[in-house]
């Protein structure tokens, strides 16, 4: 019997696209396991005991994709997101299998290069099968087909973000039906829910900022006949945002508008770097600090290091190194006196280490400590943090991380002195704008771009 244009939705109720995935996935994990087994041993025909460890490995990923919920919609989702959370679910699936195996001393019976073959094909196999999908939806969507279309309620333009990535909504599964102006009126109510019966959209986009929220109520209330999704798109604007997510505490849901990114995985893999390239240069200097050191010593009267106190991450003081460049001196205890072109204070060889960033190179001592890192924000006189943060919003916010001995303000040439607050604005901008933006890649940048940068300008 030919299949009707009605027993289509019913085909595709009874046989969902997760579940086809799942099947998909699990067959490519076979046919990997069998690309592995030729090329380990020659032969297609796979013995019994291969054959069971093959679909105990390919149900044990499956299992842990739908535990991650892999197999949902990936409507919404950029293609690299899906891929790290189908690479975590492979990694979950292999440390069950492993431990399956040495708690059933089976593991000696397996060849291990048939092992790290199959995972190899299979995890291969199974990103071009998710690339090609990622390829054909985008083909699709942009011809205007699979896009579940919405109606947009802004106030003002509380919507503009949005606007601006309009055009990359469509390979999202997105279209922006109609945008309307939130009104507080009944007859605006009534209009609301009019177009969203007219033009049959699938979802309702609220982009309102957090002080309309009597309006939310109403506007659900409005629509509480209909069976659109409604979503809450937070005009947050006007608010300094510092790493800023949504989080689960205690089953209730949390919008973080103001937090470290330095939590978990981050944080180990920040320290890590700190403690590995921290090391690596720390030795690499050696002979340049003690060059440095008999210099100082030779051409000025005073201690080769200069110590000060600063504010490092949560608030907390800690003592900075650097080589000191200037004469020994003494300020009052309420006076804010930054290095200047032509400073008196400024000793010739101290011109030069403040020009080269070589007075820096002791701190790789602070971060080995852990009390700084080799990229962040860059730690201020404790004078200077009571001078700025009442004259620059979100300056304390810096402090949300460890200050660094580089980062991407100075590399971008806000560095040195500071003598109008605009220059302390747009190093605080270049800071947050790092701290939000965080990853092991843009620090490796940054380091690339001191080692050429730092020794060449024309800061004092």
């Amino acid at each position: 019997m030919k299949p009707t244009s009605h027993s289509i939705p019913l085909l595709a109720e009874r046989y969902p696209l997760a579940f086809l995935a799942a099947v998909m996935e699990f067959i490519l994990i076979v046919a990997g396991s069998y690309i592995a087994h030729h090329l380990r041993f020659g032969d297609w025909y796979m013995l019994e005991h291969y054959l069971a460890a093959t679909f105990i490995i390919a149900l044990t990923v499956v299992l842990c994709q739908i535990l991650l919920g892999n197999y949902s919609s990936w409507r919404g989702r950029h293609f690299f997101w899906q891929l790290g959370r189908v690479y975590t679910a492979w990694l979950l699936a292999l440390a069950m299998v492993t431990s399956l195996a040495v708690f059933l001393k089976v593991s000696e019976t397996y060849s291990r290069i048939w092992l790290v073959s199959t995972l190899a094909a299979a995890v291969l196999l199974i990103t071009m099968f998710r690339f090609l999908i990622f390829l054909l939806l985008r083909r699709v969507r942009t011809r205007g087909r699979n896009l579940k279309r919405a109606l947009i309620v802004e106030a003002g333009n509380s919507a503009g973000n949005l606007r601006a990535k309009r055009g990359e909504l469509s390979e999202y599964g997105y279209q922006v039906a109609k945008t309307l102006p939130l009104e507080n009126s009944q007859a605006w109510m009534d209009r609301l829910v009019g177009e969203v019966v007219e033009t049959g959209v699938h979802e309702v986009w609220l982009c309102l900022p957090l002080h309309e929220g009597e309006s939310i109520k109403t506007i659900l209330y409005a629509l509480r006949h209909q069976t659109v999704d409604i979503r809450y798109l937070p005009d947050l604007g006007d608010l300094p945002l510092l790493n800023h997510r949504v989080s689960e505490i205690a089953g209730l849901y949390a919008l973080d508008i103001s937090r470290s990114p330095m939590e978990g995985p981050a944080r180990l893999i920040k320290r890590l770097e700190d403690l590995i390239l921290g090391s690596i240069i720390s030795i690499g200097v050696v002979p340049v600090c003690v060059v440095i050191a008999i210099a100082i010593k030779c051409t000025s009267t005073g201690p080769v290091i200069f110590k000060q106190y600063r504010t490092g991450i949560n608030g907390r003081r800690f003592k900075v190194y650097k080589f000191r460049s200037m004469e020994v001196h003494e300020e009052g205890t309420n006076l804010i006196t930054q290095a200047h072109y032509g400073d008196p204070r400024i000793t010739k060889l101290g011109a030069f280490l403040r020009r080269t960033s070589l007075d820096e190179l002791p701190q790789f001592y602070n971060v080995l400590q852990g009390r700084m890192s080799i990229v962040g924000p860059r730690p201020h006189a404790l004078s200077h943090n009571e001078h700025y943060k009442d004259q620059v919003e979100s300056y304390m916010q810096r402090h949300k991380v460890k200050p660094g001995i580089t980062g991407w303000a100075q590399v971008n040439g806000f560095r040195g002195e500071t003598d109008t607050l605009e220059k302390m604005e747009k190093r605080v901008e270049y800071d947050l704008w790092y701290i939000n933006n965080w990853s092991l890649g843009l620090d490796l940048k940054i380091i690339s771009q001191t080692i050429y940068k730092g020794f060449f300008n024309g800061q004092p």
